[in-house]
């Protein structure tokens, strides 16, 4: 019964806040501003409905005078819900091209002014990469990466993909590592209460004096830095479930 409802809730809520979002989108397309309004949006009502709550700390790692691309872990669809609430001013991410189609969804992303690239093709994806490097320099926008490319399902993390500390070189801004505690891996569509999730801004990884020679070293240091941070953020979260646990066996 929880499951039935709690989706019946999640299309509900999508589908209002797309339109929502489209009708924002077509009053000033491509605006900078549309992403954090559509992903508060999606968060304000969404994490209520999963049953979850987000706990966020470093946020003052966000750089307040340059731009910068972010580079955070991906677990789930949910993602869109769990980190809305903590977008930065004048952030985009990148997406698949084959978003677009997606009915009301992709259409609202596209709107939002998210970057869309094809990952099939080589060419285009590099040329996406400049748009990327224009969006931060030029028009000083943050950028959002899902490094891995695709979502671990809230297993350890896996592969980055180099486009993010490719762009971050070139156009020389820092990288924000964004870490959330592993929530999919014991996240149930049948209970009320799923949680908590953890969400830690770290620190700044600077790349201005690097160059192509520096990306793998770059991408490890992050990857590293990431997977440290979220074995931490796991390991709390999986005492608090014990803690949880024996408050109520104490209780009965």
């Amino acid at each position: 019964m929880v499951r039935i409802l709690r989706c019946f809730l999640l299309t509900v809520h999508l589908i209002v806040s797309c339109l929502l979002g489209l009708f924002y989108g077509l009053i000033r397309p491509f605006h900078p501003t549309n992403s954090r309004w559509c992903s508060k949006t999606f968060a304000f009502l969404g994490l209520p409905i999963l049953g979850m709550k987000a706990r966020v700390t470093g946020q003052e790692n966000f750089p307040k005078d340059n731009t910068f691309i972010i580079v955070a872990n991906h677990q789930s669809n949910w993602d869109l819900f769990v980190v809305g609430n903590i977008l930065p001013p004048r952030t985009v991410s990148i997406g698949k091209k084959s978003l677009k189609w997606v009915p009301l969804f992709g259409q609202l992303y596209w709107l939002a002014g998210n970057i869309l690239i094809n990952r099939g093709d080589k060419q285009k994806a590099m040329q996406a990469m400049e748009t990327t490097k224009n969006a931060l320099l030029k028009k000083r926008t943050n950028i959002w990466f899902f490094a891995e490319g695709t979502r671990n399902l809230g297993d350890n993390m896996l592969p980055f993909k180099k486009g993010a500390f490719i762009t971050a070189i070139e156009a020389g801004v820092p990288i924000v590592p964004l870490c959330c505690s592993s929530y999919r891996k014991n996240f149930d569509f049948n209970r009320l209460n799923n949680g908590c999730v953890d969400i830690k801004v770290l620190p700044q990884i600077e790349t201005k004096g690097l160059g192509k020679e520096d990306v793998d070293k770059l991408m490890q240091t992050c990857h590293s830095e990431m997977t440290k941070t979220i074995d931490l953020l796991d390991k709390k979260q999986a005492h608090t479930r014990e803690a949880v646990g024996l408050n109520r066996c104490l209780k009965t």
